[in-house]
């Protein structure tokens, strides 16, 4: 490798805040926060979704709050019927 052209590689510590989870990955990030974890000091960037949280991964089913469409539309327009 050349010298002085590649970022550097450190272990920053990822705190996916929605499920509550840590996790220390190989990064060249540069965040400006540090947390102590598990005895260590470590770069800290917080996430809202990862592999711990997102449905995907978990297999959990999330109901969403909005309607379909159709039924949207139907609601807002549905008063405006022809008649024949």
């Amino acid at each position: 490798m050349r010298k002085d052209i590649h970022p550097e590689y450190q272990e920053v510590l990822f705190h996916d805040t929605n499920a509550d989870v840590y996790f220390v990955i190989g990064s060249t990030m540069k965040p400006k926060q540090t947390k102590e974890y598990e005895g260590k000091t470590y770069p800290y960037v917080t996430l809202d979704i990862s592999s711990a949280s997102h449905p995907f991964y978990t297999g959990e089913v999330r109901q969403v709050g909005n309607e379909g469409r159709v039924a949207s539309f139907n609601k807002r327009f549905g008063r405006f019927k022809r008649s024949n």
